[in-house]
């Protein structure tokens, strides 16, 4: 079942991005994942935070997703942003959608 990896993200020091950008997008595509948004563009209709930018990829499956955050490729990366941002990073699955 396919998931999406949903990140709502606050960038305290921004000197990771590019780095993270470029070498991150290629190894998301590795795996089978596609981003289908990387956007500042969000609007709060509930809630009491409104994150900076809003990341959405879509994975194969749980498994791949996790394999992928877990990755040794992919820690230095995860580290930076860990580092450099406030980050709330969900795997939701894809229920009920239509292809």
């Amino acid at each position: 079942m396919k998931v999406l990896a949903i990140i709502a993200t606050n960038i305290t020091d921004p000197s990771w991005v590019a780095e993270y950008t470029e070498k991150v997008t290629p190894m998301v595509s590795k795996v089978g994942g596609r981003y289908l948004t990387r956007t500042a563009q969000v609007d709060l209709i509930e809630g009491h935070e409104k994150p900076q930018f809003s990341i959405v990829v879509e994975f194969p499956s749980k498994e791949v997703a996790t394999a992928f955050y877990d990755s040794e490729e992919y820690r230095p990366y995860r580290n930076a942003r860990l580092q450099g941002s406030t980050n709330q990073f969900l795997l939701v699955a894809v229920e009920n959608g239509t292809e």
